[in-house]
């Protein structure tokens, strides 16, 4: 319950502006500025007691307090480990980044990246940090989070071996903003060891709040080039690696000294004239600080000589610094993927800088309920969540027919949390997304038959284990119906999707429309035959009245004595349930015509619990429960859906016959409550908190 009250708190606060840039939500409750002032006031440094300078902050596994690795670390201050020490010195630069002991180098690759374009980094290191003025060793960083910038506070302790910095660390050795950065990305994600492996993609994300594209360099559009000399101007951050084929391979150097399996940063891209004609060359930077390539355009490569003598002077640097130049042919064999963080989708695509529209959807994959795996499971596919986009406007620079794909949209499908969750053996989820065209409106949850009929207008990349998924897309206009899902079915987890459409669309969760309609049989006295009545005074007694205690005996003998449906029983809790909601004078008890239409909705119940259970097991499954609540008049949303589950369902993800009626009997009364204190049919109603407590207490 606890989870459910929070999520609702959580989606309340984002719609009040939390969680934007000028609003960003902070972490653990941690206040910067308020924690910076009480330890100027006392006079003491800050310890930042939500990530202690201890093992566990480490790691669990590689970095857990019983390895070699992590046996001889001291947690220091800068200012134990320098005279001078710097926050930042001469404005943020890729020299400030060089890889330590930790399997990061995803990460670092895209800080490098990020020190090109000062608006972002100073979003993500915000200014006004020092070791000197009001220091009181605390500092703070910001981080993109599924659609919500998240304020992370650190103190200034960090793992050192022998008086040096274990982890990130910069080439002056003074300089500590990469460091604490880092620290406190480890801190969001749970522990240091945590960040081992990863895509710079996800970096680039974190920074950025951007989108992220992917190309194998070997299937390349012919524009690369020019894609990249776009990205780099317009501020995108650019990262590249070169695929493994083993774990042997891991950060091998091959023999013109590329690291194979190691996140690279492209940070320039520049044509010089070469011998008669125009070389296209790429800078990178390997975030060791160092090993480079030593092919053709390396640091005083023989190519070197053939250029214009300023054109040399200003690109051939000849240092040790992990920074290189490449021809754009070389760069193309040598490496396999790029992957690009576009700040806008737009900004590889047009000339001009226009605002993109987007639609975020958080959304969650729960055993039992949503949790419906792929294509390939048919019985549960249709249980995913479902999202609707309408592309109405053509993109302008579309010049054929409407009919023809002519609306870009860029999809992008992430799961959150996972590698905080790693410590817990948990590991990425293989996901991925389809998108189906609507031919009529559909604002209820498609079901199985729909799925049976259509087929993908267009979906995600195979289903991959990676953080995001995305694609860009051109469709005709029209509505469509977006199906996120894991690979196998009855995985939990949660995700954000989102949908960048260059012009106007308008999106919408399916399902998430809550309305009921239940069986409502009318009786009356005059229509009731003899032979009930003269059943409901044998099982009354004398004062013609049936109490919780006579209900449920009188329902379980029934149950008893039926051998298609199992149950335990019905509890005394459900029966007085069932009182509760057909007691018209409030007795306690019910009457003859109250009785008679607790007996029809029962009745009613029981038919489309067997129809549901098509494979005649006795029981129904999670999924049956979508359809029984259907067939039942409820229009439930996916997160009442996994309610129902949690509370109703066994183990086994069955419900038996006495857990869905003593459902349906609470759906009947909720339902029933707030419609009678919703005067207005406002769909909102205001209650003090007895008043609350009365209700839910009925």
């Amino acid at each position: 319950m606890s989870t459910v009250v929070e999520r609702l708190c959580q989606e309340r606060a984002a719609a009040d502006g939390l969680g934007s840039k000028r609003n960003a939500v902070k972490y653990l409750k941690q206040d910067y500025e308020a924690l910076k002032q009480q330890c100027l006031q006392s006079g003491t440094l800050f310890k930042d007691e939500e990530f202690p300078a201890c093992p566990s902050a480490l790691g669990y596994g590689d970095l857990g307090p019983y390895s070699f690795k992590t046996q001889g670390i001291i947690w220091k201050r800068p200012t134990e480990l320098c005279a001078n020490p710097q926050f930042i010195v001469g404005g943020a630069t890729r020299t400030d980044v060089c890889q330590g002991e930790l399997g990061d180098c995803w990460l670092l690759a895209a800080i490098a990246s990020l020190t090109l374009n000062p608006e972002v980094l100073y979003r993500v290191v915000p200014q006004a940090q020092s070791f000197q003025k009001d220091y009181a060793g605390i500092f703070h960083f910001q981080f993109w989070q599924y659609g919500e910038w998240v304020d992370v506070v650190v103190d200034d302790r960090l793992p050192t071996k022998n008086g040096k910095l274990v982890f990130v660390h910069s080439e002056e050795g003074n300089e500590f903003w990469s460091a604490l950065l880092e620290k406190a990305y480890a801190k969001l994600n749970g522990s240091y060891e945590a960040l081992t492996g990863g895509s710079t993609m996800e970096g680039f994300e974190d920074f950025t709040g951007g989108i992220s594209e992917s190309y194998l360099l070997r299937k390349a559009p012919s524009n690369l080039y020019q894609i990249i000399q776009k990205a780099l101007r317009a501020g995108s951050l650019l990262g590249c690696s070169i695929d493994i084929t083993s774990a042997a391979e891991i950060e091998a150097i091959t023999s013109l000294k590329l690291v194979k399996g190691h996140a690279y940063s492209v940070t320039g891209a520049e044509e010089v004239y070469y011998r008669g004609r125009t070389e296209k060359l790429v800078r990178l930077r390997n975030p060791w600080g160092e090993v480079e390539w030593t092919g053709a355009w390396s640091d005083n490569a023989p190519e070197w000589n053939f250029v214009d003598p300023k054109q040399k002077q200003a690109l051939d640097k000849q240092a040790d610094d992990g920074e290189f130049w490449m021809a754009f042919s070389d760069f193309q064999r040598q490496f396999t993927r790029l992957e690009i963080c576009n700040l806008t989708p737009d900004t590889l695509t047009s000339n001009e800088v226009n605002k993109w529209d987007l639609t975020l959807f958080n959304g969650q994959w729960r055993r039992g309920s949503t949790a419906g795996g792929c294509q390939n499971y048919q019985a549960t596919y249709w249980t995913n969540p479902q999202f609707k986009i309408h592309l109405d406007e053509p993109d302008d620079d579309h010049k054929g027919s409407l009919d023809e794909p002519c609306c870009t949209i860029l999809v992008g499908l992430m799961q959150k949390n996972r590698r905080r969750q790693k410590r817990m053996g948990e590991a990425l989820l293989s996901i991925g997304y389809s998108l189906y065209q609507l031919e009529n409106n559909l604002d209820i949850h498609a079901n199985r038959a729909f799925f049976a009929r259509n087929q993908p207008a267009a979906r995600s990349d195979p289903y991959v284990n990676l953080r995001e998924v995305s694609s860009r897309m051109k469709l005709p206009r029209g509505e469509y119906l977006i199906v996120p899902s894991t690979f196998e079915p009855y995985k939990n987890g949660e995700f954000c999707l989102r949908v960048f459409s260059e012009k106007h669309a308008k999106a919408q969760m399916i399902g998430d429309v809550v309305s009921a309609k239940p069986y409502e049989p009318h009786v009356d006295s005059k229509d009731i035959d003899d032979e009930f009545k003269t059943l409901f005074q044998k099982l009354s007694g004398e004062d013609c009245e049936v109490s919780a205690n006579e209900l449920q005996a009188i329902l379980n003998r029934v149950l008893a004595k039926r051998k298609d449906i199992r149950s335990d029983g019905f509890s005394i809790n459900t029966c007085r349930e069932m009182i509760s909601l057909c007691d018209k004078n409030g007795t306690g008890t019910l009457g003859l015509v109250e009785f008679k239409t607790l007996w029809m909705k029962i009745q009613k119940y029981l038919a489309i619990y067997k129809k549901v259970d098509i494979d005649y097991s006795g029981t129904i499954d999670s999924h049956e429960m979508r359809d029984a609540l259907r067939e039942a008049g409820f229009t439930l949303n996916d997160q009442l859906q996994h309610s129902i589950v949690v509370r109703y369902a066994c183990s086994k993800l069955t419900i038996d016959f006495d857990g869905f009626v003593a459902c349906m009997i609470r759906l009947e009364t909720l339902f029933k409550i707030f419609h009678l204190l919703d005067k207005t049919k406002s769909g909102i109603i205001q209650l003090s908190l007895a008043e609350w407590l009365c209700c839910t207490l009925v």
